[in-house]
C-alpha cells in the first residue's frame, strides 16, 4: 500500500514523498505529466501505483523507462527517467492495452524493488 506523507511543489513539478511497506521514496511528477494525467482522467494515486507496482517496465527512448499497469482494456503508461536517485515522471497516457502491453513480468527497471 502506498502512503503519500508529503508533497513538495518545485519549479519542474511536484515531489511526492511516499511510504511503501515501511520504506520511503520520492518520485517527482512533472507539470506536463500531471496535466496529461488530468486529460486522461487518472488520479495521482493510480499513476503512483503504476510506478511502484507495475506489471511490466520496458525501456523507452533517451534512457527512459515506461511503467505499465492495466486497467480494464486500457493501460497506464508512465514514462520516467532518473534525476540522480529520484525517478522523474515525464509523461503519462492511457491507451488501449493491446497496443503496448507485452504480457507482464518484464522489468527493465523497478523504482521500488
Amino acid at each position: 500500500m502506498i502512503e503519500i506523507f508529503n508533497i513538495e511543489e518545485k519549479e519542474r513539478g511536484k515531489i511526492y514523498h511516499l511510504g511503501i511497506d515501511k520504506r520511503e521514496t520520492k518520485i517527482m511528477i512533472t507539470w506536463h505529466a500531471r496535466g496529461r494525467s488530468e486529460i486522461w482522467g487518472l488520479d495521482m494515486e493510480k499513476v503512483l501505483d503504476a510506478l511502484v507496482y507495475p506489471e511490466e517496465v520496458i525501456i523507452g527512448h533517451y534512457n527512459r523507462y515506461i511503467a505499465h499497469k492495466r486497467h480494464g482494456e486500457h493501460i497506464i503508461r508512465a514514462v520516467y527517467e532518473y534525476n540522480g536517485e529520484m525517478p522523474v515522471v515525464i509523461t503519462v497516457y492511457f491507451p488501449y492495452a493491446e497496443r503496448y502491453y507485452k504480457g507482464g513480468g518484464t522489468y527493465a527497471d523497478k523504482i521500488f524493488s
